[in-house]
């Protein structure tokens, strides 16, 4: 749903970094919404895209982006921020999505939701983006669509504007849409795709790994879409 016309409707977008999340940014713009990008530093092993985030802001025109720190380091056992855990790699196509991964983190999305639904009360901003997609990542309980329509449950209840009958809406325009389909898409709205870190286990320097569930479904959307990942360092 767009912003009525004539008016620029505020709305706060979850933006980790990662090609997903980039390219719903560049959607709420595209769809006339007033974007503040908000990034979360959680402790994740892969913490460079906390920086790529912030220069994706810029890019891509939000109207601001905000860094906020959220240590998760004691939920011990997920992959992303345990490094005694480590980050599955080489799986097969097919295993890829099937349980819940090792690098499921407990309750991040309903985190930084809660996070993003706070900063939107204070901004005005009734309208959440985020970068979920249940298709490739239907391991993920927290990337399923009926957790999005409960969380705006949730948000009705929880806040002075639900309350108040203003309500809000979580949007996630890719929840269904193939790696491939983000891809093209986000080269339509010229999103910087070399910029944007899907690995779960980068080096220092940024550069992917490769063989990490995201790394593999990444090539794999780039080979649909029939296109060269400028972002591939390895």
């Amino acid at each position: 749903m767009s912003p009525d016309r004539g008016q620029r409707r505020r709305a706060v977008v979850l933006l980790s970094g990662g090609l997903d999340s980039a390219t719903t940014l560049a959607l709420a713009i595209e769809r006339g919404f007033e974007t503040h990008a908000l990034t979360v530093r959680y402790g994740q092993r892969h913490a460079i895209e906390v920086d790529r985030a912030e220069t994706l802001a810029r890019q891509l025109g939000a109207a601001s982006q905000r860094t906020v720190t959220l240590d998760l380091s004691h939920l011990s056992g997920s992959a992303l921020t345990d490094r005694a855990t480590e980050v599955p790699k080489g799986r097969p196509e097919h295993r890829i999505g099937e349980g819940i991964p090792a690098t499921y983190v407990p309750a991040r999305n309903t985190l930084f939701l809660a996070l993003a639904l706070g900063w939107g009360e204070v901004l005005g901003a009734h309208d959440l983006f985020i970068g979920a997609n249940a298709l490739d990542y239907s391991g993920y309980p927290d990337c399923r669509p009926e957790f999005l329509r409960a969380f705006e449950q949730l948000a009705a209840l929880a806040t002075k504007a639900g309350v108040e009958g203003a309500g809000f809406r979580v949007h996630a325009p890719l929840v269904e849409w193939s790696k491939a389909r983000i891809i093209l898409e986000a080269r339509r709205l010229r999103v910087d795709l070399g910029l944007t870190v899907s690995c779960y286990d980068p080096d220092a320097r940024g550069r992917a790994c490769g063989r990490c569930d995201s790394c593999l479904l990444r090539a794999k959307g780039f080979r649909e879409a029939g296109l060269q990942d400028p972002g591939v360092r390895w």
